[in-house]
C-alpha cells in the first residue's frame, strides 16, 4: 500500500519544508513545489491527492491555480493557505469550490485533519487503513493504470458509487466499461449483494425482455415454469445493462416503467414485485444524439444519465500500456502455465505507438496470440506487427523504413532467383558491384537462398 501523496506549493522554501515535515511525520508523502506553475507541470506528470497551496505567490496564485486545477481535474481537493485570510476570500475561495482554506499561523492539527478530510472524501484509493493490506483499493483492483485521466475518472467513480446515482459509462468499445461498473458496485454499499451484468446488444428483442423482467409459468410456448428474470436476481445489487444504446425502443418504454415504479411485472403476470436495483448502463453510442433523433427515448435518457463517467481510449492514456503489457503477459502465463515472457525493446515501442482501435480487448488479444506463437522468453517484433493493421502501426523514421524494404525485397528476389546473384541483380536493375554491396549492407549472401536438395 501507497500512502497517499500531498502536493505543497509555496514560494517560501522554509515553509515548504516545516509543512512537508508535519505531513511526513503524519503518514502522507509529500512532494513540494515552489510556484503555481511548477505546481501543474507536477500535477501533469502524476496526480497527487490533495494540493496544499499558499495564495499569495509570484506568477499564478492559489486561486488560479485552483481555477487550472479544477478545470483538467474537477475532483482534486485544493486547500488553500494564507496570512492574508479575510472572511471574504474564504467565502470566496469556498464558493469556488476550493476544499479548504486555512490562515497562518494554521493549527498544525487542523491542517492534518483538513487533508485527511480531502483524501477521504476524494476517495483516494491509495490511503492506508488499518484494515488488511490491500483493502483500500480493493474496489478498483482489475483496473490497471498510473494515468492521470483515469485517476481522475476513478476518483469520480469511487464518489459516485456512495450514491443511489444512476450511472452511465460511455467510451469506445473495449475500453473496460464492465470493469468499471463492477469496481462501483464493489465501492459501494451493495458490494455483497449481486452484481449481474447484461449485454443488451446479444439477445433478440424478445429475449432480452424476459431475461430482464421473468416470465410466468404458461407465458408463451415452452414456458413450463416461472423465472424470475434478471431485476429480481440483482434486488439489493447491482444491474449492470451493457450496450443500451442498442435496447430495442418498445423495450425502452418497459425499462423505463420499471425504473420509474421500482417494480417490475414478469411476462404474461398480472402482478409486480417490487425491487431496489442499482442501475449501471453503458455504450459506445452517442446517446444523445440517439435522443435527438428520436432512437433512443430521451426521458429514459435522463433517467440513466444521471452521472456520466467517460472512459478514455487506449490511444489518450499510452503510459498504461507497458503496465497493462505486463498485467496480461503474467495472466497469459498463468493460463497457458508458462514462465512469464518479456516483450522485445521495438516490439513494446510499436505496441506503444499503435492506434489500437479495439482499445485493452485488442492488446489483450494481441499479447495472447503473440505468446502462443512464441518458442523464446522474448517475444520479438515480428510476432507483435502481423497484429497491427496498416492504420495501427508504428510510423518509424523514414531511413528505418528504407532499410526495412530493402532487406525484404532483397530476400524476396534472392528467393525468386535461389540465391543466383547475378541474375538477382538484373531483377533489381542494379548492376553486381552495387548489388553486393545492397547485399553486405543487409549481411545477406546469395548462398543462404540455393537450393540444396
Amino acid at each position: 500500500m501507497m500512502a497517499p501523496e500531498v502536493l505543497l506549493v509555496d514560494d517560501d522554501p522554509d515553509l515548504l519544508k516545516l509543512i512537508g515535515l508535519r505531513l511526513s511525520a503524519a503518514g502522507y508523502r509529500v512532494r513540494s513545489a515552489e510556484s503555481g506553475e511548477a505546481a501543474l507541470s507536477q500535477i501533469a506528470i502524476s496526480r497527487p491527492a490533495v494540493v496544499v497551496t499558499d495564495l499569495r505567490m509570484p506568477g499564478i496564485d492559489g486561486l488560479q491555480l485552483f481555477e487550472q486545477i479544477n478545470a483538467q481535474h474537477p475532483t482534486l481537493p485544493v486547500i488553500i493557505l494564507t496570512a492574508h485570510g479575510t472572511i471574504p476570500d474564504a467565502v470566496a475561495a469556498t464558493q469556488r469550490g476550493v476544499f479548504g482554506f486555512l490562515t497562518k499561523p494554521f493549527d498544525p492539527q487542523e491542517l492534518l485533519k483538513k487533508v485527511a478530510q480531502a483524501v477521504a472524501l476524494a476517495g483516494d484509493a491509495r490511503t492506508e487503513s488499518s484494515a488488511a493490506p490491500g483493502a483500500a483499493d480493493a474496489w478498483r483492483r482489475e483496473i490497471v493504470t498510473r494515468s492521470p485521466k483515469m485517476e481522475d475518472l476513478l476518483r469520480r467513480a469511487r464518489l459516485v458509487a456512495d450514491s443511489m446515482a444512476s450511472v452511465l459509462i460511455l467510451g469506445e468499445s473495449g475500453t473496460g466499461k464492465e470493469l468499471l461498473a463492477r469496481a462501483i458496485h464493489r465501492a459501494s454499499a451493495r458490494a455483497d449483494k449481486p452484481f449481474i451484468a447484461i449485454n443488451c446488444a446479444a439477445i433478440p428483442e424478445a429475449l432480452l425482455e424476459s431475461e430482464l423482467f421473468g416470465y410466468a409459468k404458461g407465458a408463451f410456448t415452452g414456458a413450463s415454469q416461472a423465472q424470475p428474470g434478471l431485476f429480481l436476481a440483482a434486488n439489493g445489487g447491482t444491474l449492470f445493462l451493457d450496450e443500451i444504446g442498442d435496447m430495442p425502443l418498445s423495450l425502452q418504454a418497459k425499462l423505463l416503467r420499471v425504473l420509474q415504479d421500482s417494480a417490475v411485472r414478469p411476462v404474461g403476470s398480472t402482478q409486480s414485485t417490487p425491487i431496489d436495483v442499482r442501475i449501471i448502463s453503458a455504450t459506445h453510442r452517442d446517446l444523445d444524439a440517439m435522443r435527438q433523433e428520436r432512437t433512443f427515448r430521451e426521458d429514459l435518457f435522463y433517467r440513466l444519465n444521471v452521472v456520466a463517467l467517460k472512459l478514455p481510449p487506449l490511444s489518450a492514456r499510452r503510459e498504461d500500456i507497458p503496465q497493462l503489457v505486463a498485467h496480461f503477459l503474467k495472466k497469459i502465463a498463468e493460463r497457458y502455465k508458462r514462465p512469464v515472457p518479456t516483450l522485445a525493446p521495438d516490439a513494446m515501442a510499436a505496441i506503444v505507438a499503435a492506434r489500437l482501435p479495439g482499445n485493452i480487448r485488442q492488446l489483450e488479444n494481441l499479447l495472447e496470440q503473440a505468446v502462443a506463437l512464441s518458442t523464446t522468453h522474448v517475444i520479438p517484433l515480428s510476432l507483435i506487427r502481423p497484429s497491427l493493421d496498416e492504420a495501427d502501426a508504428v510510423i518509424v523514421p523514414f531511413e528505418t523504413a528504407r532499410k526495412g524494404f530493402e532487406r525484404e525485397y532483397l530476400v524476396r528476389i534472392l528467393k525468386l532467383t535461389g540465391g543466383n546473384a547475378a541474375q538477382a541483380a538484373q531483377i533489381a536493375g542494379r548492376n553486381r558491384t552495387e548489388f553486393y554491396k545492397l547485399l553486405q549492407r543487409h549481411n545477406l549472401e546469395p548462398a543462404m537462398f540455393k537450393d540444396t536438395s
